[in-house]
């Protein structure tokens, strides 16, 4: 059962908080509500990779119900604000992506910024902080796995890699979810590529790092889940692949803290 989308920043999908595993979600959409007039864009551009992560939502509703598992995936524009980005990170809300100004952003007032957060990073952090205390209080510290997806060239450079794995310091989860994802056939994988996980502030490092969960963030190539086909085909060997992980791995619901390369 899922939560109606209505105006809500954040939906929910139900599942087994037991099974010790939550899906997020960051850039699921690309909605910009209408009191904000398309953040003065053309309706083309808010259907870019500036906007939002195309094709991970669909991955994410693939996994999380071959799985069982919960998640929480973000129901506005990363334009609006970066969920994925602390709040003293200078893109939390940009005024230029990709060479494209973005009016909505420029000379923003301490107040409208303000404003921005109550109304849409703050409710779905929230959520976030929300299932992952659930999990633990049904005594399964989760495993949080992140869903986004990537361009699959940049500035005229091709980006071999079919998926990615970006990881910080905890290496529980990330380490056998390389090894099992180059079982896949064919499929190039890479190793924080073509971004870092090492980024102090995202959502992975407030929710994961800074709790001791053990955690990873899954790129996958935005190409290869532009359609269903796509989406369920990838979501089928992330579902094998985490679930050979959470047989073969020890200590993955164990409260510890690696910190972080970021010094904190």
């Amino acid at each position: 059962m899922q939560e109606d989308l209505s105006e809500k920043p954040y939906r929910t999908i139900e599942g087994d908080v037991k099974l010790g595993l939550l899906i997020l979600c960051d850039h699921a959409r690309n909605r910009v509500p209408e009191d904000l007039h398309t953040l003065g864009l053309r309706s083309e551009d808010l259907h870019r990779h500036i906007a939002f992560d195309l094709g991970a939502e669909g991955v994410v509703q693939f996994l999380a119900t071959m799985l069982g598992a919960p998640a929480v995936l973000s129901q506005f524009s990363r334009l609006l604000v970066d969920p994925n980005r602390g709040l003293d990170d200078p893109t939390l809300i940009m005024e230029v992506a990709d060479g494209l100004v973005i009016p909505g952003n420029v000379g923003l007032s301490p107040a409208a910024r303000e404003a921005r957060l109550d109304r849409f990073y703050r409710p779905y952090d929230a959520a976030i902080g929300r299932a992952i205390d659930a999990a633990i209080e049904a005594g399964k510290p989760p495993v949080i796995l992140s869903i986004h997806s990537f361009t699959q060239a940049w500035k005229g450079v091709h980006r071999p890699w079919h998926a990615s794995v970006l990881w910080d310091k905890d290496p529980r989860v990330p380490v056998p979810l390389i090894d099992g994802l180059k079982t896949v056939p064919d499929a190039v994988i890479g190793d924080n590529v073509p971004y870092s996980g090492q980024l102090k502030g995202d959502t992975l490092y407030r929710h994961a790092t800074q709790r001791g969960l053990a955690h990873a963030l899954i790129e996958l190539r935005q190409d290869l889940i532009l359609g269903e086909e796509g989406q369920a085909e990838w979501a089928a060997h992330l579902a094998r692949v985490v679930s050979d992980v959470f047989q073969s791995t020890e200590g993955l619901h164990r409260i510890e803290n690696y910190g972080s390369h970021t010094g904190s």
